[in-house]
């Protein structure tokens, strides 16, 4: 192979196997250098979009990625029977998205407030097509209780209202990545920011309010540095965004930190409890049960809470088995190979 030589890249695309990767203003395709990614001897990070990488560039074909390096961020997915997808990484914030119909549910928006503060970034909810919904009151007030402190905008991709005031997020340096159900209106966002038709967009079925998979593959783009609106506003840009297929199950894995920061309310009611062991049933003195009486705790978060901290506990055992198996299948690879 010629023309080889050692860089750092940033991956801006994954499409399976092969990797649209960015080296000092210049694209090019790289792929996994395999000695360095199949080793039975241990577990390694696969790239994702936003990940920096090293590797060994090739001026002829595809360039080797040899490594990922440290991450300060990343959202990992869970696929049943699978290890967890790391699904974008190196980024800021986390876009929220979900639709003002009748795909919002408020026990969706906690499961992505959950993974949201695990990954390290900061969560934004966006609150798309506004244009189309008359009474934005009763969902916000389910959103304050569920998400105190979180940053909320309703926006319109197709007339451009809201998007002004989160100008700030889109400034130079900062990354950004999409997450929400398929059909919310995620493409049109960052089609409306990139001033054209740069992700293909599908929408909600009105029968059911469920949406069509788009985006179908993860994709890092550089905004404008000055972002037309189509109402002919201009705002600043510069930034980076990550748009993600969308999802239409979000299954909770190694979310402990995620769940103590999106149920602070709860953390906080807990420690209350007069017993440290509480199990919130039937124990004197208990300060989850008193405000669940009066009214201070819904039953809804409180029933959230509790399924979200049963599916990571499943979780937990069940990464744990597969990590078992799998070492057990290296081990006899590595017995065959002598």
């Amino acid at each position: 192979m010629k023309n080889i030589m050692n860089k750092t890249a940033t991956v801006m695309a994954v499409h399976r196997e092969r990797y649209e990767l960015l080296a000092e203003n210049h694209m090019f395709y790289g792929k996994l250098k395999t000695a360095d990614f199949y080793n039975v001897n241990e577990r390694v990070e696969f790239p994702t979009v936003g990940d920096e990488v090293e590797i060994l560039f090739n001026e002829t074909g595809d360039s080797l990625i040899t490594k990922v390096l440290p991450r300060k961020s990343v959202f990992m997915r869970q696929t049943m029977g699978l290890p967890d997808q790391a699904v974008a990484a190196n980024f800021d914030y986390v876009f929220i998205t979900m639709s003002l119909n009748r795909d919002f549910h408020i026990s969706k928006l906690e499961r992505y407030l959950t993974v949201a503060w695990q990954s390290g970034g900061t969560p934004v909810i966006v609150l798309t097509k506004a244009d189309l919904c008359e009474d934005r009151g009763r969902y916000l007030e389910q959103i304050y209780e569920a998400a105190p402190g979180v940053d909320v905008f309703c926006i319109s991709s197709l007339t451009g209202e809201g998007i002004p005031e989160m100008e700030h997020f889109f400034a130079e340096g900062r990354t950004m990545v999409m997450l929400g159900s398929s059909g919310v209106g995620k493409s049109s966002f960052v089609n409306t920011l990139m001033g054209k038709e740069e992700m293909a967009t599908g929408g909600i079925r009105e029968a059911d309010a469920q949406g069509r998979h788009t985006t179908t593959h993860r994709q890092c783009m550089f905004l404008p540095k000055e972002i037309v609106l189509p109402s002919g506003e201009r705002i600043m840009g510069g930034g980076r965004i990550i748009d993600t297929p969308g999802m239409r199950k979000l299954i909770v894995s190694e979310v402990e930190e995620g769940l103590k920061s999106s149920f602070e309310d709860i953390e906080e009611l807990a420690a209350c409890c007069k017993f440290s062991d509480c199990t919130h049933k039937s124990e004197p003195g208990c300060a989850i049960r008193r405000a669940l009486e009066d009214g201070t705790l819904s039953e809804k978060r409180w029933k959230t809470y509790q399924d979200m901290l049963r599916e990571e506990a499943f979780s937990k055992e069940r990464k744990k088995a597969m990590m078992k198996k799998i070492g057990k299948a290296r081990k006899e690879i590595k017995a065959k190979r002598g």
